[in-house]
């Protein structure tokens, strides 16, 4: 018979309540069990010593009988120190997804866009701004003082 320890869930709706119990691997989850070694309740602090409560002596008893835990109570007993949980390394969980880093790449080249858009802006200000300076100068403009001249031309005829 393969025994596993496990979490046998109890509460009522959204507020959930686990025992620790060993247990048949073919029985349901919330169905019969050998025996409960502790409780789990999730709902108290994560620093709360009854947060998890595990008898130890019995928890040994069932690993060295052959008993074996699931992930989550894995970690409990790793945290109690009864049994150590090897890390898992899997570096490619926290990238996105491909459709995601393509929406990245697209808001990146648009950003750029943006940025080179906004220089060039920027740059044509700067030589707008400059032309007047230029233009203001002492420097005579061909035909301009022919447009000046007439104009106070009329003025005086008038």
């Amino acid at each position: 018979m393969a025994v596993a320890i496990r979490l046998s869930r109890g509460g009522a709706k959204r507020r959930p309540y686990y025992r620790i119990v060993v247990a048949d691997s073919r029985a349901s989850r919330d169905g019969k069990y050998l025996e409960q070694i502790g409780t789990y309740n999730p709902l108290l602090a994560k620093d709360d010593e009854r947060r998890v409560r595990l008898n130890e002596d019995r928890a040994r008893y069932w690993l060295g009988v052959g008993a074996q835990p699931t992930d989550r109570v894995l970690r409990f007993l790793d945290a109690a120190g009864i049994k150590e949980r090897a890390a898992r390394l899997n570096p490619n969980k926290a990238e996105p997804g491909e459709k995601a880093r393509e929406r990245a790449e697209e808001r990146a080249t648009k950003a750029a866009e943006a940025a080179e858009a906004e220089e060039a802006a920027k740059a044509a200000a700067s030589q707008a701004a400059a032309a007047p300076d230029e233009a203001s100068s002492d420097e005579p403009v061909e035909g301009g003082d022919a447009v000046v001249d007439a104009a106070v031309e009329e003025k005086s005829e008038g």
